[in-house]
């Protein structure tokens, strides 16, 4: 249940507001017993909720003249103002017809003329003690403007949380992105090693086949001197050979000669 401590604050004014429109609009309650149940409630009674829907507690009442005056002010003058007012043209109207009547025509006597004076007059004292009882409407109005002011700067608080957290997902997603750039950047930088590598082993021998190269130059290096051996064990041979060709010619020219000596 909400509480509020008297009827004359700011937010008691505006509870007498709700009320008015509830019980005039909502229920569809006739003028008359709207203005005594809201001159109760503004004086004497302090549960509301007897008479409409809204849970609100008074704390403490006006008392009569208070809240009476009070009620004038938040509901005779504010809602009836123009009834009243209409009331007046009426009286000056009939006045005015009665007036012409009697100066006119022999019809009327004068008290219908009295009479219409005083009802003039009694509608003219109405309306000053309506007009008597005008609400301050600046407090409201301040109250009000104050209330718009709150509700903008809320609303442009909660739209700058909304654009925070849109730029957030975005700042998220820019992340994942530049994630999987990264991680796609990096898949490039291997396969482009592994082509380097593969270009470098087709343009330079591999191990396997220098280190086989380098053996076939050992047995090749090896097969050279085993040639050249053989080719100074040849003409070694070769010149043995002539020597000893050489030796029998001349033995068979010596011999030739003792031979022939003889």
């Amino acid at each position: 249940m909400k509480k509020i401590d008297i009827f004359s604050s700011i937010e008691g004014r505006k509870t007498l507001k709700d009320l008015f429109y509830e019980l005039k609009y909502e229920k569809q309650h006739n003028s008359f017993y709207v203005i005594l149940v809201l001159w109760k409630i503004c004086t004497v009674d302090k549960e509301i909720n007897k008479y409409s829907s809204l849970d609100i507690k008074i704390e403490h009442n006006l008392g009569f003249f208070r809240g009476t005056w009070l009620w004038m002010e938040e509901i005779i003058n504010r809602y009836f103002f123009s009834t009243i007012n209409s009331f007046v043209y009426f009286g000056a109207a009939i006045l005015l017809v009665l007036i012409g009547l009697r100066r006119f025509s022999e019809i009327l006597t004068d008290e219908f003329v009295i009479a219409g004076v005083i009802f003039e007059a009694a509608m003219l004292m109405m309306m000053f003690v309506v007009m008597l009882f005008t609400p301050d409407e600046d407090l409201l109005l301040n109250k009000s403007d104050n209330d718009d002011e709150s509700t903008v700067i809320v609303n442009e608080i909660g739209e700058i949380a909304r654009d925070f957290a849109a730029i957030t997902v975005q700042l998220e997603e820019l992340t994942l992105k530049y994630t999987d750039m990264i991680y796609l950047q990096k898949k490039m930088i291997e396969q482009t090693d592994e082509l380097i590598n593969n270009v470098a082993m087709s343009v330079s021998p591999n191990k396997n086949m220098l280190e086989a190269m380098k053996e076939n130059s050992q047995q090749i290096d090896s097969l050279s001197r085993s040639f050249l051996g053989l080719n100074q064990t040849l003409n070694k041979l070769k010149n043995e050979e002539i020597e000893i060709t050489v030796r029998k010619e001349l033995e068979r020219i010596m011999m030739g000669r003792i031979i022939d000596d003889k």
